[in-house]
């Protein structure tokens, strides 16, 4: 996502890892036979620049973070608080975003959406409620997951859909749907469109919601790809259409189930190395002196390392998500650190996530 241009996508679905504490395998012999992802999370899955990017940079979703009690939950939150950062940067101003989800994390997702986008752009917490799944004898059987709707401002892209009233007094005439879906069941193992991907969620899931927040020609994300569903319902809606995915057996899967929708198949662009953004360059990061100054008031006068104070002449700017790595050349990806701090960045390790996380007035870099 960091190699995208910001404001160039319309719409947002996202279907992550749930933070479930499991690891998930497609089924052998199926399509998606190979296919899979982990969904267990620790310190060393995430990123010390990811926490220099919060801290620095949003530090109400920092909070977030912090709050959360345990060391798997605020892994999982840091890894994925990066990610909707830059799914923010490249919604257009009527763009929107569907964030898929479980009870088990939604009331923190939530937070961290809240934070980046803004209490006021939370538009809906849509119940999917299926049947499929075990049941408990020690509580409610859990049958439903999360869907958060959010958009970028007031002016966002939205059909309602209309379904048929099931009251007497309304005789079945159209009404608008509500924010518990109940029609729209889990695939079972017989089901024609299943991959065998773990987690499949049903495409008329994703044609509901592409077709409420998108518009012919507009261009649908999917971050967390899988296995192309999001995609196939942009494609079914004549939407243009972007996914990625860390497995890159998921572009297999997708020319497979893209070929059952054209014939000849799509020419779809297939890269695995991260685009070039265009829109980088700005006033701010041609003038350092302005640059500089601009992250002296930010960060009033202090190494943003070791915290101390009047080391104005020797602060120098750093980019916290290396630029090899995507990070743009532009303030909301700099901060100053002291000579000293700057040094040792590079020699943080791992255990660095916990005492950040618990100590964050403390020394970063020492």
């Amino acid at each position: 996502m960091r190699g995208m241009n910001s404001a160039s996508v319309d719409l947002v679905c996202l279907d992550p890892p749930f933070n479930s504490r499991n690891d998930y395998a497609a089924a052998a012999g199926s399509r998606a036979e190979g296919m899979g992802f982990q969904d267990t999370w620790s310190r060393e899955d995430v990123d010390p620049a990811w926490l220099d990017l919060i801290e620095a940079k949003h530090p109400s979703v920092w909070q977030v973070l912090r709050a959360a009690a345990l060391e798997s939950d605020r892994a999982y939150l840091a890894y994925m608080a990066v990610r909707l950062l830059e799914v923010s940067r490249l919604l257009k101003r009527t763009g929107s975003l569907y964030l898929h989800c479980d009870p088990t994390m939604s009331h923190y997702l939530k937070l961290v959406l809240d934070a980046i986008f803004g209490r006021q752009r939370f538009l809906n917490e849509i119940v999917w409620s299926y049947g499929l799944g075990g049941s408990s004898k020690r509580a409610y059987s859990r049958k439903h997951d999360i869907i958060l709707f959010y958009s970028v401002s007031k002016e966002y892209t939205f059909t309602k859909p209309q379904v048929s009233s099931s009251s007497a007094r309304m005789k079945g005439a159209p009404k608008g749907m509500l924010d518990v879906w109940t029609d729209v069941p889990a695939l079972n193992n017989m089901a024609r469109e299943r991959t065998g991907y773990p987690k499949q969620k049903p495409l008329a899931l994703l044609r509901r919601i592409v077709a409420a927040s998108s518009r012919e020609g507009d261009l649908v994300l999917d971050p967390f790809s899988g296995c192309a569903t999001a995609l196939v319902a942009a494609e079914e809606l004549s939407r243009n259409w972007a996914g990625i995915d860390v497995d890159r057996r998921a572009h297999r899967l997708l020319l497979a189930r893209m070929r059952e929708l054209t014939e000849p198949v799509l020419t779809i662009e297939h890269r695995t190395d991260a685009p070039r953004r265009t829109d980088l360059e700005g006033p701010v990061a041609k003038n350092t002196s302005r640059m500089v100054n601009c992250l002296l008031e930010e960060q009033r006068t202090r190494c943003f390392g070791c915290r101390r104070d009047g080391l104005q002449g020797e602060l120098e700017p750093v980019h916290i998500i290396d630029t090899e790595q995507g990070g743009s050349r532009q303030l909301d990806n700099l901060m100053l650190l002291c000579p000293i701090c700057k040094r040792a960045r590079s020699a943080r390790s791992k255990d660095y996530f916990l005492a950040r996380l618990s100590d964050p007035d403390g020394t970063h870099f020492a």
